[in-house]
């Protein structure tokens, strides 16, 4: 039997010392994760149940635990989980070569577009501050990380400032963070994901100086 505490993903892939071994018990795993995502994401962590997980996903009570040992288990799995795939989704939406400024409206417009089909994302990761702060706090520190690799890369090529300073990804970050909060999870689909990426591009570029 297959087990399985600790998981995270990488691509289409579970990665865990006791992580399923087949595509059987990778689907499962999967079904048990978008379960959890709908099952969080309306009823929270406190209201959330298994019975409720594993009836969504249409597995039997008993497979859950062939999995993970508890729902602060699975809740931890699910929130490095989507942070994965808030990744994949940015990461998706570039193309080589692009300018460093391109890069940053592209990624931000594909998180746009993600937060907006799950808008469940909010809730999970906000939830994860009091139930989970490792994973909270990892969750955005590993993404500031990538934003800050992606400024030192542009300065590298000499299209951003030189010696960019970690702030200014925590910045763009929270900018981002709040950007898909008023217009995705807010803005009920009637905002353009590029139109704003545009508009954020435009402050990342300019400031808010005169010209």
């Amino acid at each position: 039997m297959e087990r399985g505490t600790t998981i995270e993903r990488s691509g289409d892939h579970a990665v865990a010392d006791k992580a399923p071994r087949t595509e059987r018990g990778r689907r499962t795993l999967r079904k048990l994760l978008d379960a959890a995502a709908a099952e969080f994401g309306e009823k929270g962590f406190h209201e959330a149940s298994i019975s409720g997980i594993t009836r969504s996903a249409g597995v039997a009570l008993g497979t859950f635990y062939t999995y993970f040992d508890s729902k602060d288990a699975i809740f931890r799995a699910l929130v490095r989980d989507m942070s994965d795939s808030v990744t994949r989704a940015a990461r998706g939406a570039l193309t080589a070569p692009m300018a460093a400024l391109d890069i940053e409206r592209e990624a931000l417009a594909a998180f746009l577009r993600f937060a907006a089909e799950h808008k469940e994302v909010y809730r999970i990761i906000d939830e994860a501050e009091f139930v989970d702060p490792a994973s909270y706090r990892t969750h955005y520190e590993t993404i500031a990380a990538r934003i800050l690799a992606r400024l030192e890369e542009g300065a590298a090529k000499g299209q951003l400032r030189a010696n960019p300073h970690e702030a200014y990804a925590w910045a763009i970050m929270g900018m981002n963070v709040f950007l898909g909060l008023r217009y995705a999870i807010w803005g009920e689909g009637r905002a353009d994901a590029d139109d704003i990426a545009r508009v954020a591009n435009e402050l990342i570029a300019n400031g808010l100086k005169p010209r």
